[in-house]
């Protein structure tokens, strides 16, 4: 069964051209609504936003000297897995 969501009205006021092309895509065989439409076009388009969001924060964690610490210092207490790892693998290809 489909989880049902809160739901508010609202009034959205579209340019007619983009009213038009987007008619086509409304119909028994395609996207059932206009309200559908917007609400997938909505959600694809904050889906993009969040990902955006997402990559700038990694973007910034290059330049953050307490997470470039961290990651050393996690990287160095794997070393010696690291090492113990690549030496079985290398048993395993003879």
């Amino acid at each position: 069964m489909l989880k049902q969501h809160a739901a508010i009205r609202t009034t959205v006021t579209l340019p007619q051209e983009l009213a038009d092309r987007s008619q086509r895509f409304i119909g028994p065989d395609a996207i059932p609504s206009r309200n559908a439409l917007i609400l997938a076009a909505l959600e694809y388009y904050l889906a993009e936003l969040e990902r955006a969001e997402i990559d700038e924060q990694f973007a910034q964690m290059e330049n953050d000297a307490d997470y470039l610490a961290l990651n050393e210092q996690i990287a160095e207490s794997f070393s010696n897995a690291d090492w113990e790892s690549l030496a079985e693998g290398e048993q395993a290809e003879l």
